[in-house]
């Protein structure tokens, strides 16, 4: 069954039956979804349920086993990564690596020079400028990379694909590591980036933020989808509560929708 998010205007991916293979290992088991434009989609699942490597397979990282994918009509199946981040698709990654010898400003630009828009200098550093000031790092410019907290290297590694100017962004855990007060700021940003006309793919495990985030919710378990639906039907959906029943703490969470929150 093919999981259809039920708003906005035209279909921006579609993820056809899409299995992954390590050798003996199914990673990711006959997944389809299709995504329209300006929304913001979750994937939850234990650890191990195949969120990154779905990840991996859409942006290039892994070719899938089986299945294709689509991304503004065009196949990004045996597409490399370069090639995919310059049809507008950009993603982060759970552990941030920035180019610590490089200033703030110069890690931004490299994201904006290799781009859908293949930016001159001049306008990377122009894009650069403006990114960093939504993420809130503007004032860390000339500082070097290395020099940053946690928190943010995780707005850094954000800015470095918004300034790519994607059409979709996919965020791999990027609220990991960040305490109550930088969960809240940076959901917030993420709000921020949707309203500016970017649909968003998030996976997370702080359950609050994504179910409070989230338009649409897919939930996976061993490489498969058990679930799909908005927030509220994840959040009752006895399946979802089973695949949980390991953590009573994050099954609790996922009970607790309030979009007043996070």
């Amino acid at each position: 069954m093919t999981a259809t998010v039920s708003a906005g205007d035209g279909i921006l991916l579609r993820v056809d039956h899409v299995t992954k293979q390590f050798g003996g290992l199914t990673a990711v088991k006959d997944v389809s979804f299709e995504l329209p434009e300006g929304l913001i989609l979750g994937i939850i699942g234990p650890n191990g349920a195949g969120k990154t490597t779905l990840f991996n397979c859409i942006n290039g990282v892994y070719p899938p086993t089986r299945g294709q994918i689509l991304f503004r009509g065009k196949r990004l199946t045996g597409l490399p990564t370069y090639r995919i981040a310059r049809l507008g698709l950009a993603r982060t990654h759970q552990i941030v690596r920035p180019l610590n010898e490089l200033t703030v400003l110069e890690n931004t630009m490299v994201g904006a020079c290799y781009g859908r828009e293949n930016l001159s200098l001049r306008q990377a550093r122009h894009v650069a400028y403006e990114v960093l000031e939504l993420v809130g790092l503007a004032a860390k410019a000339q500082a070097l990379a290395g020099t940053l907290n946690v928190a943010q290297k995780k707005r850094l590694e954000l800015a470095r694909a918004l300034a790519s100017r994607p059409y979709l962004l996919l965020l791999d855990e990027v609220l990991a590591g960040l305490n109550p007060t930088e969960v809240s700021a940076m959901v917030e940003t993420i709000r921020q980036i949707r309203e500016r006309g970017v649909t968003i793919i998030i996976i997370e495990h702080i359950m609050h933020a994504i179910m409070n985030l989230s338009d649409h919710v897919i939930v996976l378990n061993y490489g498969e989808m058990i679930a799909q639906g908005t927030p509220a039907a994840i959040a009752a959906d006895p399946r979802v509560i089973e695949a949980y029943l390991g953590n009573p703490e994050l099954a609790e969470k996922l009970l607790t929708i309030d979009r007043s929150a996070a």
